[in-house]
Formats: structure tokens, sequence, C-alpha cells
């Protein structure tokens, strides 16, 4: 319609009327007055639909000044329609019907006309043994007023099935114009992937909107487009959106407005409407993606697909030629979609993940969804709760804090606003506030582009999982509680938590002698705890060099390749300037990984190892708890020191709960996270580095010295990708092939050991994964041990 109020104005059309029926608000809204297109537009709308005829006869009395124009909504032109009305007028047509030729004119209606162009017959969408001509009917007219006088008022009625035919029964004077211009009824997807084409090819009189940078690139303003993007054209991008680098868009591809496009996605010969997401690696290829789509990263959108408005095409799928996907549609991760997707709306599995509620910040987490979850959270805490909210620096974050803080407010919970805080500090001081639960606001770890919102309970640890599901359940019915308004929660700002938790933390740490002046060098990893933590140091005795020691969460630390960045830093200034060890601590204070007095990276089982070796050293039959993935090498060393090891699942709640159950002197993993369940449920780097601080002094010992007493660990790790309908049938199977031959474990998955071996068989409770881990007395044992199970999972989901 736009394209058609453009082209009459080009042809001096001042005064134009829409008839309206369906989405009739919308069109209104959208257009208003013409003012945009120069052009006085004013509406008639339908009170129950009437017909291409039936409608314009309700607009008669802002037709009876002279000739005018009917052109249908849905056709695409670049009509000369001076020269068109030109004809008319020498003719003395009552009606003149613009007519064009098409290769398949069985969905539309066949006209011929004499010599001079004065029509002769109608057929209305013939068989193809009905067809006499390829000259048919375009939906543009040039009308007389009288022509009203053949129409009934209040009827429906069609001009090429009712009006037309009747009038040449009765030899009024009907002709027909047949122009060489573009003309394309966009009735089907190939017709609209052809219109798209053929506008951008600049094949026709009709211009993509934007400014043309380059020959055949057209960018919208407020676009940007990052460094090393490939940009082929004929491409159209819309105003505000953002290509970001590695990424691929076209040929004769079109975005719309607002939208993202993510580092290494390709789009090609393919439309994506407004405020639609293409994460990273993704590739759309002769598709058509509609409005606020979200589509994660390594997806693939094959030929012809349709994805409808406000889809979710999850991690890893991919969506088969010519399948067409309904708007409010979710296709879980993994998945292959092979028939299209009509009916049922398939809500995600669960609202909470491993940690907590994320996705993509500001297009899965936005302010709406985040008032969502505020609003379902409160509703399921007791009435006048206190709930403490912290966040991270980024400035999602803050928006995203700000909407729950609003939302639980009008539950009638109080808010306690820790503002920007380190997680450990966040999760000692819920429990010193006497709060219900609280919420924690940060990017998700290990992804910087993913929001995470976390909630505790009034322990500090993460909620239990019967409140997680009575949240999903008021989240998804929208079932919340709201109080009058005289009974709003209130909001105070929290006082004292850094004060309240050096208490503890040197209450817990007294017992180890501080005489010794230690050297540390410390990348903070721009993290929250940069402000705070130097202040411990001088306190402990600590002489710190300090790296990247300010707040800024855009430049945190999260993949693999930033942090092995940081650490190959520290490893080169630790043993130049003769320190003690050096650390990097991420995660907001959660995580730490270590670099020993020779330049050595201290990490994953090392890590761990190091730490429970030189707690079982300095404490009394301590009690450590590691996960079911820790090697049986560390668990023997551990007791011979004479702790008392207890296995865990690997995930994060469970080793904090195991931790809390056993009372533990230590829980960790292999990838930087210690728990110390006397000062706060979840992990602390900040303890971790007094704690460490403290042993090494007690043994007067240095960190490379712990690390040469440690045995060697031959772990092995791979992923192996299974649909999700096939991984029970996975598990129930090879449960069944070990049964009997083999000592078991199912503590977390099938732990199946063989003499000096063991291999272990997880899947993963949220991705369409296993998890294999195995240990053997060689590192290549172990890489068998993978490889033969690799296989017999393959071959199984292949099956």
């Amino acid at each position: 319609m736009g394209h058609i109020l453009s082209l009459l104005k080009t042809h001096g059309v001042s005064d134009v009327v829409g008839t309206l029926w369906y989405l009739a608000d919308e069109i209104e809204n959208e257009f208003g007055d013409g003012t945009d297109y120069a052009l006085n537009l004013s509406y008639v709308t339908e009170e129950m639909p009437l017909g291409t005829a039936g409608s314009v006869k309700l607009a008669q009395p802002l037709l009876e000044d002279g000739s005018f124009f009917v052109i249908s909504g849905d056709a695409l032109t670049d009509c000369d329609l001076t020269k068109a009305a030109l004809h008319h007028k020498q003719t003395g047509a009552l009606a003149t019907i613009v007519l064009t030729h098409v290769p398949n004119p069985l969905e539309f209606g066949i006209v011929i006309t004499e010599p001079g162009g004065r029509i002769k017959r109608f057929l209305e969408k013939p068989a193809w043994s009905d067809v006499f001509s390829d000259t048919v009917n375009t939906g543009i007219y040039i009308l007389e007023p009288e022509i009203f006088q053949h129409l009934l008022p209040d009827t429906n009625c069609d001009w090429s099935r009712d009006i037309f035919p009747r009038l040449l029964e009765m030899g009024a004077p009907l002709y027909g114009y047949i122009m060489d211009d573009y003309w394309c009824d966009v009735g089907t997807i190939a017709q609209y992937m052809d219109a798209q084409q053929q506008v951008l090819s600049g094949s026709i009189g009709i211009k993509p909107v934007g400014e043309e940078l380059h020959p055949g690139v057209w960018i919208g303003e407020g676009t940007v487009i990052d460094d090393e993007t490939q940009l082929v054209p004929p491409i159209c991008v819309g105003r505000n959106s953002r290509i970001k680098r590695r990424a691929q868009v076209g040929p004769y591809s079109v975005l719309g407005d607002n939208t993202l496009v993510e580092e290494g996605a390709v789009v090609e010969r393919s439309v994506v409407w407004d405020s639609s997401y293409l994460g990273m690696d993704v590739k759309v290829k002769s598709a058509t993606i509609c409005s606020r789509v979200t589509i994660k990263r390594e997806s693939q959108i094959q030929e012809e697909a349709v994805i409808g408005d406000r889809c979710l095409i999850d991690v890893g799928c991919t969506i088969r030629p010519r399948i067409k996907v309904w708007p409010d549609k979710l296709v879980e991760r993994g998945s292959t979609l092979t028939m299209s997707l009509v009916y049922g709306n398939r809500w995600r599995g669960s609202l909470f993940r491993d940690l907590g509620v994320a996705g993509i910040s500001n297009i899965e987490i936005t302010p709406e969804f985040a008032t969502r979850f505020g609003l379902a959270l409160g509703t399921v805490l007791p009435p006048r709760g206190n709930v403490v909210t912290t966040r991270d620096s980024s400035r999602s974050s803050r928006m995203i804090k700000r909407s729950i803080i609003a939302s639980l407010l009008s539950t009638g919970c109080n808010v306690i606003d820790l503002r920007g805080s380190p997680v450990p500090i966040a999760r000692h001081y819920i429990r010193a506030a006497q709060a219900v639960a609280a919420v924690n606001v940060r990017k998700l770890p290990g992804n910087a582009r993913l929001t995470l919102m976390e909630a505790f309970d009034g322990a500090g640890g993460y909620i239990p999982q019967n409140l997680e599901r009575k949240i999903e359940a008021a989240f998804y019915r929208e079932e919340f509680q709201r109080v009058d308004s005289d009974e709003l929660g209130l909001i105070d700002v929290a006082t004292g938590a850094v004060q309240t938790y050096k208490n503890d933390y040197f209450a817990l740490l007294s017992a180890h002698p501080m005489q010794r002046r230690l050297r540390l060098v410390l990348d903070y990893g721009y993290s929250s705890i940069s402000p705070i933590f130097p202040g411990f140091l001088h306190d402990m005795n600590v002489q710190g060099l300090s790296l990247n020691a300010y707040n800024d969460a855009r430049l945190a630390p999260r993949s693999q390749e930033q942090i092995q960045s940081h650490l190959d830093n520290l490893k080169d200034i630790v043993p130049s300037i003769g320190y003690d060890f050096g650390a990097l601590t991420f995660n907001e204070g959660e995580r730490i990984l270590l670099v020993d007095d020779r330049g050595r990276i201290v990490a994953g089982t090392t890590l761990f190892a190091a730490l429970c070796l030189l707690i079982a050293r300095t404490h009394a039959a301590p009690t450590l708890v590691m996960p079911v993935t820790s090697p049986i090498a560390l668990e023997s060393l551990l007791v011979k020191e004479g702790a008392t090891v207890i296995r865990s699942k690997s995930t994060v709640r469970d080793l904090m709960n195991t931790a809390a159950v056993e009372n533990a002197d230590l829980a960790g993993d292999e990838t930087g996270g210690f728990i110390f369940p006397k000062l706060h449920p979840g992990f602390d780097a900040i303890f971790a580095l007094g704690l460490l601080r403290g042993m090494l002094e007690e043994l007067s010992v240095k960190l490379s010295d712990i690390v040469d007493v440690l045995p060697e660990f031959h772990l092995a790790y791979r992923q192996v990708p299974c649909n999700w309908d096939k991984k029970g049938m996975v598990m129930r199977v090879l449960a069944q092939e070990v049964s009997g031959s083999s000592e078991v474990d199912l503590l977390d998955g099938i732990k199946i050991y063989d003499h000096s071996s063991w291999v272990l068989v997880r899947p993963d409770s949220f991705e369409p994964v296993f998890h294999l881990f195995a240990e053997s007395p060689d590192y290549a044992g172990s890489l068998s041990k993978v490889a033969e199970f690799a296989g017999k999972i393959e071959r199984l989901a292949g099956s």
C-alpha cells in the first residue's frame, strides 16, 4: 500500500480513499492522514465485507467529482497511470481495466479485447483447458462516476465477477489498457520473493528505501555495519539495524528496521522483517523471516521456508525447505523441522535453566519479560516479604533489574536494593538482611550476549525447584497477585553489606597466620570486586599488583578465549617480577584461576586438586565435596591425607546443596569455582584467595610446591549431539548393555568402572547433547574410552 501511495503521488493524484475491513485499525495507524506521502488520505470502513466493488460504493460521496482510479492493495506495480488515464479519456470509456501479460494465467481473470481496446470477453480464474489468452486483469481500474448507477448500496459484489460482465452484456463502453510496466499480484510466497528481487535488481521503477551507499547497497538511517562484514549487492537494510563482523548479507536480501545480525551469520536471497534477531553462525537462504523472530546460533533456515511473527528458533535447529512455522511457535534446540508447524504453542520446556532464567539481552530478556518474571516471583513469595535485588554493571542488567523491582513492588514485596555487588557478597548479605529471597541480574557466565536472572532463597542459595515450578506456572498463566495501591511495597537501599561480609570473612581466616608479606598479582577482570578487595589485601598483609581494576561488565572476560588471554598476560608478569603467584577473578567474584611463581597456569582439575590438598594439610579431618567427574587419583590422594571425600552430582545447584548438607570445608569443580558453606552457600573467589594465602603461609610453601606433588590426571571429555526424542532410549540401551558386566554408578548419569579406569555418560538437562568423561592411567586410554562410547551414542541416536 505504501508503494501504491507513492505511485499515485508520482502521477499527480492528491486525494486518496482507503476502503478498509481486514486490519483496518493497523492500516489507519500506519498511514494516518497521508501526510508522510504528501497526500490527503481518508478512509471508509466496511462493517461487513462488501467485495471489491461494494467497498468502492461505500466511498461514493468522496469519488463523484470526476474520473478515479481503483487499485487493489495487494499488487506491486510501477504502472504508468498517466498513460493509462490518457487512454481512458481518449476512448470515452465508462471503465478501463489495466491489463498485463503473464506466463501462468490460471490464478487471474482472463480478458480478450478487440483491436481498438474494447473488451469482448471475460473468464475468471480458468482451468488450462479454458485458457484462451495470457492477458489478465491487474485489479487496476479507471472509472467514471456514472459507474455508481450500477452498484447497489450495502451489497457484496465484485468488479470482475459481477459488475464488468453485467456491463459487457449491456454493451457499456468497457476498455482494456495493456501496460508494458511491471505488475505482480503478491499472492504466493514465490511471487513475494520474486517481487523483492525485481525491486532490488533495479529493473522496475520502484526504489528501495534508505540511502544507496554503494551501487545496489541501500542502508537506512541509524544502521551500523561492522568492519569485516560482507555485503553482496543488491541488498536493502532498514533503519536502526546492526550487522556484526564476519556476517554476510546478500545478494538479493532485505533486512527490516531494528534487525540484529550476529557475527558469522549468512543471509542470502532472503527477506527478514522488522525487529528480528539472527544469532551467531545462523544461515538463512531463500527464506522469509517475519517480525520479532529470534533465531539462535548455528540454526539453518532453508529454501522457501517461512517463519511467522514472534517465533523462537532455538540453538542448532534446521528448518527444511518449504516448511512454514506459524506465528508464536517455539522450535526446541537441536530440532530438525520436516513438516510445517501450525497448531499448538511450543513453549520452552522450562522457564528456569541450570542457573536461572537466561536469554538474549533485550531480545528475549526484555523489560516486559522481566516484569512478568518479577510479578510471578512476587506472587509466590510470602506477603510483605523482603527481597534483595542486585546486578552487575552492564546497562542491560540495570534495565532488567529496575523492571523486576517495579513488578515486585506491585505484588506487595519490599525491595532492599544492593545495586551493583559481587555475587559472593550478595549471597552473604541475603541472610543478614533476613530477606525471603533475592534476584541477581547479570551477564551469563561464558556468554556476554545473554542476560541471566538468578533467584536466591533466604540463605543465599538457589531457590528450591518446587518454588521454581510455582513461579513458572504463574509466569505462563499470568496469574499475578496485585495489591491495593496503598499496600505497594517499599524500596530501601542496602547498607553495610561489605562490612558484614568482611567481619565474617576475617573471623573464618583467623586460624591462619599473617606474618609473611605475600606478593600477589591480581587481575580483577573488570569485575565488581575491584573497588572492594584491595582493602581486604591490605588487612591480610598482602602486597598486591592490580590489573584491570575497575568495574566494567562489557570488558569482563567470559569466553574461553578471553579468559586465556588474561591468563597468558599473568604468566608473563608473575615470574618476571618475582611475585608469589597471580590470580584472575571472573564471573563477578565467583571464580578464580591461578598462575604459580614459575609462570605455570594452574586451572581445571589441577587447581581444584591444589586447593583440596592444602585444606587436607591445614585442617583437621576436613570434609571435601567433589563432582562425580573428578579423578579417582585425586580422591585417593585426599583420603590418604585424612580427608573425607563426598561425591556429588556435577551441577552448580547439586554441589551447593551437598556442601551445605554435609557442612563441608570445601566443595568445588574443575572450572575455578569453590564453595565455603560456613560463609555462604555459593562460589566465592574472594574467600578462596584469602584462604589460599593463609594456607600457603601456614605450610611455608609456594603454590608451585603444591602443584609439583600432585599426581598426573588423565581426563578426557567429549560432547555428543543427540536429538531430544532419542536421549531416553540411548540411556536405556546403554544401561542394559553395561548391566551386570561392569561396576556401575548411577548418581549422575551412567558411570562405568573398568579396572583402573572409568567413563561417565551424562545427558544434558537443557541441551540435546550427551557429556562424556573418562579417566585412565594414561591419556590415550581416556581418549579411547570417550571415543568408544561416543560411537555407541552416535549409532543409537542414528538408528
